[in-house]
């Protein structure tokens, strides 16, 4: 997810990224999230991995997505979300109504 961040707005975006990399840290089969901040401290890309579609869903439906995000939103935008590989039938749904846009696996080492 690409993001961008509010102007003045820095540390509440700071301080609600954090609580998200915590959040999701102990939702069962992520296996990563973590925030790339910019040189200019005014865009964001935000990397998530999860084991299967059950990892995704069970952070879709938790406190990160369901609490946070929304405070995120507060003091940024999303400008870009893109999915890579098969999130599941139900967050396939889900994630297109933020305009996601989909990439399926395709040529791969598999790891």
């Amino acid at each position: 997810m690409s993001l961008a961040i509010h102007p003045d707005k820095f540390n509440q975006f700071e301080s609600t990224a954090q609580a998200m990399v915590e959040g999701s840290g102990k939702e069962p089969g992520t296996l990563g999230y973590d925030f790339y901040l910019g040189a200019d401290r005014k865009t964001c890309r935000l990397l998530e991995h999860y084991a299967d579609a059950d990892a995704v869903m069970a952070h879709l439906s938790g406190p990160v997505v369901q609490q946070l995000v929304p405070q995120l939103l507060q003091s940024g935008s999303v400008t870009g979300f893109e999915v890579y590989g098969d999130p599941g039938a139900t967050a396939a749904k889900g994630l297109a109504g933020f305009g996601a846009q989909f990439f399926g696996t395709w040529h791969a080492l598999g790891r």
